[in-house]
Order: structure tokens, then C-alpha cells, then sequence
């Protein structure tokens, strides 16, 4: 069933739904006047809290998500009715379709435990623990935002009116974050049933077989890593968020740029209040170790074809850097400069990870074929 939402259908199903929902949401926010609300700080400043300035609540559902379900899709689509059939040969493609069926059936404990996590935890509980809660009681040791903001502007938004929408948005976010966590229970599936399918080839099998294991783990390799970049920049917009709320910053725009000029002038600003709780921290973290794990899962694997040794190396160091760029989130005065960097290389690997065609260069020896 969990395959079946990246699967069934246009392959635009899924990111045009996770997209429309998120743009439903950012209509609710409108009609509910929290979409650009501010609150005063004790410094006598105007925060920006809106949910339309929430990048893990915009940029990361319209956006990030969106795409990591449409290169999971592609990469989906292409191994079960290109790339498999291809290793296995038409004679074999029956049962080659049984053997994926039952590889991601196999699954099935994996993506319960998922789900459960999802919606219990990142969902439910979470719900009552940061919004429910704190809503009704009045208090709570969490960063002013849009979700909170019934507590000090009754006027604008009533605590009734913030539990439902909060709700709703937080029942959207555990549902996608799922649908996350699944594409990459399939990825790993597909580097498994990748190596399964090329040991069934016998190496002395000619070009054309060896050729089809270069394309196929290639066109595996480049998804997979584009995957786990975009669920990196995932993680940057989750923590990103939460790290200013945290902080003085009056906008987050503001608070980056002046942090980068903090450091440029040789003047340092304080930055963190420390004392709220931020429970975002933790599923961040979460959301880059299920990417690195799936990508360095498909990198050790790979690495006994040594035709992907080069290229997995070189993407390898990306993930490293995209990771450092995530960690050092609000970790001092200047961390504005690598999380630039970090966007700008994450950036320019989800255009094209460096390789002409989409595969490495091979040298072979001039050989023919009778």
C-alpha cells in the first residue's frame, strides 16, 4: 500500500497533492490572520512569527518534499519497468516482479514501526505536548510562533481557532513526513534488490550485460543521492525555523543577514535564548541520519562495482558538507556563511552531481563482439 502512493497513477500524483496541501494550509493561515503576525519581544522589537515566514512550514512542503517524491518516483518507476527487466532479461521479467514484491512486502514490519512513529509521536503526541497543551493552559517553555500566538494576541487568533489549525497542520505534516520516511525504506529496497539482480548475471556474460549494470547503478547511485540531499535541505529548514524562534532575530531574513555581518564587521551579537525547548531539534536530526544512512547504505554496497568507487566518493564528500552546514545551525556567531555555502552546493547537486550524461566515464580496452 505504501508503494502504491508513489506508484499508482500520474507520477505527478503525490507531489501535486503534498504541494496543494501545503498551499491549503497557507490559505487557512491567510483567512486566519496568522500568514505575517508579529509579537513584541522583550527587547521591544516586533518578531516575525507568521506561518507564511516559515520555511519548514512553505519552502520545505512546497518545495523540498515536492521533489524528493518526484525523484524517488522516477528512480521507483525506472528500476521496476526499466532497470530490473533489463539485468534480468524478458525470460526472467515475471519473476522478477515477484521477487520485488516480495523484497518490499519483506518490509512491511519496517514501515508499521514508521507509521506508528509518525503519527503517534511526530504527530499526535507531539501535537498535545507543543500546541494543545499550551494553548489551553496559557503557558508553555516553547518559542513564540504562529501556532502559539493565541496566548499573547487573543484578539487576533483564538486559542479554539489555533487548536484546529494547528491540528490540521500537524496531521498534514506527519502524513508527508510518512510518505518521507517510506521513499526511503523504497530506496533502500532498490540498492538491495539492485545488487541482488546483478550477482544474478554471470560475469562472463559479455558488454551489453556489464554495460546494463553501469547504467542501472548509475541512474540508482544519482537518485539516491539527490534524495538524500533534498532530505539534508529537509532538515536545514526544520532546524533553521526553530533556530530562530530561539533567538533575537526579528525576521529570519534579517537574522541571517546581520549574523553574516556580525562576523564580516568583527562584531558579535548575542543570538539564543536558551531556555525554550525545542523539540524540532531532535526530529531534524532524525530526518539526516534516515538520508546519510540510506545514501552511505547504497555508497558501501556500491563500492564493489569499481566503476562507482569515483563518483560515490565525490558525492560523498557533498553529504559531509551539507550535513557540517546542517550541525552548525546557531552553533556560533557566523554559522550564516557554511549554511550558504551548504545551500549553494545542494543547490548546484540537484542540478547536476557532476557527471556528463548521468554516468561515469569508463575506459575499456578495444574489444569486439561476434
Amino acid at each position: 500500500m505504501s508503494e502504491a502512493i508513489f506508484t499508482r497513477g500520474s507520477p505527478l500524483n503525490l507531489p501535486a497533492t503534498v504541494f496543494g496541501g501545503a498551499v491549503a494550509l497557507g490559505f487557512l493561515s491567510y483567512f486566519l490572520r496568522v500568514h505575517n503576525v508579529t509579537y513584541t519581544l522583550a527587547t521591544g522589537d516586533e518578531k516575525q512569527v507568521g506561518f507564511l515566514w516559515a520555511p519548514n512550514w512553505t519552502f520545505l512542503f512546497m518545495v523540498s518534499l515536492p521533489l524528493f517524491f518526484t525523484f524517488v518516483i522516477n528512480l521507483l518507476i525506472y528500476w521496476k519497468e526499466d532497470g530490473r527487466p533489463t539485468l534480468v532479461g524478458p525470460a526472467n521479467r515475471t519473476e522478477g516482479e515477484r521477487t520485488w514484491e516480495r523484497n518490499v512486502e519483506a518490509s512491511s514490519y519496517t514501515f508499521w514501526v514508521v507509521l506508528i512513529i509518525c503519527l503517534l509521536f511526530a504527530g499526535i503526541l507531539q501535537w498535545i505536548s507543543v500546541r494543545l497543551i499550551p494553548l489551553v493552559t496559557g503557558t508553555g517553555n516553547y518559542p513564540m510562533d504562529w501556532g502559539l500566538i493565541a496566548i499573547v494576541r487573543p484578539d487576533l487568533i483564538s486559542s479554539t481557532e489555533a487548536i484546529v489549525f494547528t491540528g490540521l497542520a500537524y496531521l498534514y505534516m506527519s502524513i508527508c513526513f510518512y510518505i518521507l520516511f517510506s521513499g526511503f525504506i523504497l530506496l533502500y529496497s532498490i540498492v538491495d534488490d539492485f545488487i541482488f539482480s546483478s550477482r544474478m548475471i554471470d560475469t562472463n556474460s559479455g558488454i551489453r550485460h556489464q554495460d546494463n549494470i553501469q547504467v542501472a547503478g548509475m541512474r540508482i547511485i544519482i537518485g539516491i543521492f539527490r534524495c538524500a540531499v533534498l532530505g539534508i535541505v529537509v532538515s536545514i529548514c526544520m532546524k533553521l525555523q526553530s533556530a530562530y524562534l530561539a533567538s533575537n532575530g526579528t525576521s529570519i531574513s534579517s537574522w541571517l543577514v546581520n549574523d553574516m555581518i556580525s562576523v564580516l564587521s568583527g562584531r558579535q551579537t548575542a543570538g539564543f535564548e536558551v531556555s525554550y525547548s525545542v523539540p524540532t531539534h531532535y526530529s531534524s536530526l532524525v530526518v539526516v541520519l534516515a538520508s546519510c544512512v540510506v545514501f552511505f547504505f547504497c555508497a558501501v554496497r556500491m563500492t564493489t562495482f569499481a566503476d562507482f568507487q569515483a563518483p560515490l566518493r565525490r558525492m560523498g564528500v557533498i553529504i559531509v558538507v551539507l550535513v557540517a552546514g546542517y550541525l552548525l545551525i546557531g552553533a556560533f556567531p557566523g554559522f550564516s556563511i557554511p549554511l550558504i555555502a551548504a545551500a549553494i552546493l545542494a543547490f548546484f547537486s540537484l542540478l547536476s552531481p557532476g557527471f556528463p550524461n548521468g554516468r561515469p566515464t569508463k575506459q575499456r580496452d578495444n574489444q569486439s563482439v561476434s
